[in-house]
């Protein structure tokens, strides 16, 4: 099976990265999936990344480095491919990406009522913060490398 991650170089990749998934992450809890929100995020320095399994963009990845850290979010795997271990690969990208650049921390932000990410969060050794953004719909994670 063909599974990898694609970054977003260019606005048509951009755009790719919307067009395929639009249907199915409008409704995630974990963005405002429109296409001048993630450009938006894109502008204040995240990278868009698309999880491609075959042709089929499977979720969206967003990551920075901000001093010693990966600051990282996600938005769900597609429902037809969730089970799948897709979630774990997408962990395990972004703790390669942060041991690559010898970084110390790894922060990922998900909802707050995104009980399936405090699982996978939690087996991945990630510790809840107190901080949260967007009045507290949006909680951090940590992880010490």
């Amino acid at each position: 099976m063909n599974f990898k991650f694609e970054k977003a170089e260019k606005d048509e990749d951009i755009k790719k990265i919307f067009a395929h998934t639009v249907d199915a992450f409008s409704d995630s809890p974990d963005f405002n999936w429109t296409l001048a929100e993630i450009k938006k995020e894109i502008k204040a320095g995240w990278d868009l990344y698309a999880v491609i399994l075959e042709e089929e963009v499977i979720a969206a990845l967003f990551l920075t480095v901000r001093d010693d850290s990966l600051l990282t979010k996600n938005t769900a795997v597609k429902i037809h491919h969730q089970g799948s271990g897709y979630s774990h690969r997408i962990k395990e990208f972004f703790e390669t990406r942060a041991r690559e650049s010898n970084l110390k921390y790894i922060y990922h932000y998900c909802q707050i009522d995104n009980f399936r990410m405090y699982s996978l969060n939690e087996s991945y050794n990630y510790k809840k913060t107190k901080n949260t953004l967007n009045d507290g719909y949006v909680v951090e994670w940590v992880k010490k490398l």
